[in-house]
């Protein structure tokens, strides 16, 4: 089994993989190989015994141990002291170091950014699983802290991408300089015109953000030039993607996957 890790700045996401069945039903997505997953909050200072006490308690639930049935850990990263736990983690509890995505990692993708090592570990996997999934040329829309786009080409090269604030902490920075508005539960509104406080930001959001999407992606798109598959992944993908017109298709475990490609391509 191959675990997965994808460490964000609001949530990690843990994958297993049954990477024996590796190469098998791709055009299933993901899910084909995905045993299990499991979301955390992400937490700078928690240490190295305490993630292995949370990643053991989730492998436990399958029936499985540290000892001998994980035979891989894959990491993607945007928080340094996080990286450095799961390090720490994997080395003592499992025996090895995990493969870190990170400049010098084998990705079989050219990064045509000005500077390649500024391109954030999770955008690079999601490329990675796109293309692996739908080739090229492919777009992925990432809702999670920040909504990210990256566009692919047709040779399966990473070409750059677009980064807006994500929809929960436009939301937070809302809430935090309006004080006549409160939280509300993210759902779909009735109207788009709507009849209370609280469905006009429902309706600013579900409409906004999905709108937001679809200006940006065919932008996008129309750069690229040729016909275009687009993709959604992230936390929120499922709430949006309904109410946009240009996404095709949603893949919640693209960056998991993305990174089981990877782990592949360094064994």
């Amino acid at each position: 089994m191959l675990l997965a890790i994808d460490v964000g700045n609001t949530h990690t996401v843990v994958g297993l993989f049954d990477i024996s069945r590796s190469g098998a039903n791709h055009g299933d997505g993901p899910a084909a190989e995905l045993a299990d997953h499991w979301r955390i909050a992400t937490t700078a200072d928690r240490t190295s015994d305490e993630l292995a006490l949370m990643i053991q308690q989730f492998l436990g639930f399958h029936g499985f141990s540290f000892g001998g049935d994980v035979s891989g850990v894959v990491v993607s990263s945007g928080v340094p002291e996080v990286t450095a736990a799961l390090r720490e983690m994997s080395e003592r509890y499992f025996g090895y170091a995990p493969l870190v995505l990170e400049p010098g990692v084998r990705t079989g993708m050219p990064i045509l950014y000005d500077n390649p090592k500024e391109v954030g570990a999770d955008r690079i996997a999601n490329a990675v699983g796109a293309f692996e999934l739908f080739g090229g040329p492919v777009v992925v829309v990432d809702f999670g802290t920040a909504t990210t786009v990256e566009a692919i080409s047709a040779r399966g090269e990473y070409l750059g991408g677009a980064i807006v604030p994500g929809i929960e902490i436009s939301l937070d920075a809302l809430f935090g300089r309006a004080a006549g508005l409160r939280r509300v539960e993210l759902v779909a509104p009735r109207h788009v015109i709507g009849k209370s406080t609280l469905e006009s930001v429902q309706s600013g959001v579900i409409h906004g953000f999905s709108g937001q999407v679809d200006a940006l992606v065919g932008k996008v798109v129309a750069e690229i030039g040729e016909a275009t598959t687009v993709v959604a992944t992230g936390g929120l993908a499922e709430l949006i993607v309904p109410f946009t017109q240009l996404v095709e298709h949603i893949e919640p475990w693209l960056t998991l996957y993305g990174l089981r490609v990877v782990f592949e391509r360094n064994r």
